[in-house]
């Protein structure tokens, strides 16, 4: 069979499996690649593609190119195509007629399916939606945003007046208005040419072209239609509009002024998103701009990465020779840059969430859809994990706009991977128990820049209830499931588990106290100090390694989706577990020597993380060696299940289908840590009689 044969044969059987997105992007690429030999495979991938637009909500595509087929040269695809355009018509024509107005009719949503046949729940009369209520879901934005802001331009007073007042200290009324100048110089520079610099990283990136608002109206009527009355009833400029030619879905605005405003979308958000969910994403970056959200994160991001560039060079420049006087302060320029710079990473990622909260609340009441919010959210994890698992490198695209995109792709496995498999409501619910009630999963999300998914979906879920809506996925269920949960075995293994990540540092310090006491009482010096700490520190490291990778002498049997619905799970306590799946590619897309894998099983995406006892280097020459040649195969897998923003399991050891037969040693290293301090501890006395 040639190469293309079975490029088509792989895209077809994704159309029976019904995973339309995949069709769709092979299809694609194979009457592109076999657009001038009009050859009888190339008309079947036309009249499939044709099928994957229809199923996949794509009418208008679909419709087009069934036209096309019409006046086809072959005469098979010719009756096909006559055949298939009347029912074909009905359907396009019913759909806009549906977009085009502010109402949809709920009995009639419930019967359209998405890509994935997920069923809709209703939504309500857009622009004419009363207010909802926010309380419990985000603090003030104004607040949020002025405290942020106050205390990041503070800092960078800060730090110029650190430099200037003890370079020039005979002078400190100079400094201060030295100090001063600068910092409004510099911020109100950067925040007038921030977009401009952005555009300009835009295009030499992603190759982002910019485009009219009526082929937004072709590619999602409802989409042109939310931007024209948003921009019309706030009073603010039509965004600039841009489209990346990337199947990753992603959204995101920037600029300086709501009148000068960019909105990007990737052309992924037209794939896995239908009309009215694509809408409820165009209605949230539209929330930023009217909020004034995106001039005050560039403005906000620009001072914290000032910090750091002033941290570097400060240390850079204090190893340098020179005055004693210019080093020392540079020293302490250096160290005030950093302090202020962790500071104000986590004040960016507190207001970045709020705003995240807020554009959401925007959406809902401006489209009356939070229902499509909610699965927009959902489908777009869906696509970063589907898109990962085909790409030959990593997203430059995804990576590049993380803080500024709608979504945090670091959270779309759990779900992404969940939706893959189920297109079940309450199934993909049970995913958010972990987001809304595991202490761990507050713990992370100080870390990220957009609140955990379940916690927007609870908050879209509030707005539904709000608009006597029925939710798209029962988060009164999840929460009223949550509520049963053991609150003492979730907060005690939260607090058990960072006293366990610092059981060597403590076993340590006793260690060493113990150590000071002996020798106060007469002990042998340093020796007497030290031992004791030694023997402690590798006490506390065998402590962890027992409850971090516990007996798996005889693992249970599982599966990703039941993992990952589990509210209790760690990322500290390993759980053993045993999966069978296939084994799909690389842990990190077109890392072409990473040692770790995924495993799809029947409910789910897994990363398998793989140590060689030989440390990295054995990982180096396991990711070249023998990978690839794993990658297709059937697997039965043993390990521990963690699970943190991302799951994955510590893989002990993996089995092929035909007796292949691979281990891996996570507790090898720690192992060796741990004995080897305490022997130190213990021959140190005698090594040194």
């Amino acid at each position: 069979m040639s190469s293309h044969s079975e490029s088509l044969q792989t895209a077809l059987q994704a159309l029976k499996q019904e995973r339309y997105p995949e069709a769709i992007r092979l299809l694609e690429e194979f009457c592109q690649e076999n657009s001038e030999l009009h050859s009888p495979e190339y008309f079947q991938a036309q009249m499939a593609l044709v099928k994957a637009y229809q199923n996949s909500g794509c009418l208008d595509k679909a419709l087009s190119l069934c036209e096309q087929l019409q006046e086809s040269e072959n005469l098979q695809t010719q009756m096909w195509a006559q055949q298939a355009l009347p029912a074909l018509r009905r359907a396009t024509q019913s759909d806009r007629s549906i977009h085009n107005s502010d109402h949809l009719d709920t009995d009639n949503q419930s019967n359209e399916t998405t890509s994935k046949s997920m069923p809709k729940a209703g939504r309500a009369l857009a622009g004419v939606v009363p207010k909802l209520a926010m309380k419990g879901v985000a603090s003030s934005l104004s607040l949020a945003s002025g405290v942020t802001l106050t205390l990041l331009l503070g800092m960078v007073l800060a730090l110029a007046m650190s430099i200037f007042l003890i370079l020039d200290s005979a002078h400190p009324v100079t400094g201060f208005g030295i100090s001063v100048g600068v910092t409004l110089l510099f911020n109100t520079a950067m925040f007038f040419l921030s977009p401009l610099i952005m555009d300009m990283v835009q295009r030499w990136l992603y190759g982002t072209h910019w485009v009219s608002l009526a082929e937004i109206k072709r590619q999602s009527p409802e989409s042109a239609h939310i931007i024209e009355r948003v921009c019309s009833q706030k009073g603010i400029k039509q965004p600039r509009l841009g489209i990346i030619d990337d199947q990753n879905p992603t959204a995101f605005t920037y600029g300086s002024l709501p009148n000068s405003a960019r909105l990007v979308v990737s052309q992924g958000l037209f794939t896995y998103l239908d009309d009215d969910e694509i809408a409820t994403v165009y209605a949230h970056e539209l929330g930023h701009i009217v909020h004034w959200d995106f001039a005050v994160m560039t403005l906000a991001s620009t001072l914290v990465q000032l910090m750091y560039l002033l941290y570097t060079f400060a240390r850079r420049m204090g190893r340098g020779k020179g005055d004693s006087k210019v080093k020392d302060a540079l020293e302490t320029a250096a160290i005030s840059a950093y302090i202020f710079y962790t500071i104000g990473t986590y004040l960016l990622l507190y207001l970045s969430r709020t705003r995240e909260y807020y554009a959401d609340h925007f959406a809902a009441e401006v489209t009356g859809n939070p229902n499509g919010l909610s699965r927009a959210l959902v489908k777009i994890a869906y696509g970063i994990v589907e898109e990962a698992q085909h790409s030959e490198e990593p997203s430059r695209l995804i990576e590049g706009t993380r803080a500024l995109g709608i979504y945090d792709t670091k959270a779309a496995t759990s779900t992404g991977t969940a939706y893959q498999i189920t297109s079940e409501p309450h199934k993909i619910g049970r995913i958010f128990l972990w987001d809304m009630f595991n202490p761990w999963a507050w713990w992370m999300e100080l870390n990220s820049t957009h609140p955990l998914t379940g916690k927007r979906v609870r908050a879209l879920s509030t707005y539904a209830e709000q608009l006597g809506l029925p939710m798209q996925f029962d988060m009164g269920r999840v929460m009223g499931e949550g509520k049963r949960l053991n609150k003492r075995r979730l907060y005690g293994n939260f607090a058990f588990d960072v006293l366990l990540y610092a059981a060597p540092m403590v076993g340590g310090g006793l260690g060493l106290l113990l150590g000071v006491t002996i020798s106060a009482m007469g002990g042998n010096g340093e020796i007497w100090m030290f031992s004791p700490a030694f023997i402690g520190f590798g006490i506390g490291t065998l402590i962890r390694l027992t409850v971090m990778f516990p007996d798996i002498l005889r693992p249970p049997a599982a599966d990703v989706i039941t993992l990952m619905s589990d509210p209790y799970a760690s990322p500290l306590r390993g759980q053993p577990v045993k999966l069978t799946g296939n084994l799909i590619g690389r842990g990190d897309a077109g890392s072409k020597l990473g040692s770790d894998l995924k495993l799809q099983d029947p409910t789910g995406l897994m990363y398998l993380r793989y140590s060689s006892r030989f440390g990295s280097l054995g990982n180096l020459l396991f990711g070249l060696s023998q990978v690839k040649d794993l990658i297709g195969d059937s697997v039965n897998v043993t390990g521990w299940f963690r699970r943190g923003i991302v799951p994955w399991i510590d893989l002990t050891q993996l089995k092929t289908e035909t007796g292949r037969k691979v281990d891996s040693y996570h507790r090898f290293w720690t192992l060796i840590l741990g004995a080897g301090s305490i022997i130190l501890g213990v021959s140190l006395p005698f090594l040194f009689a």
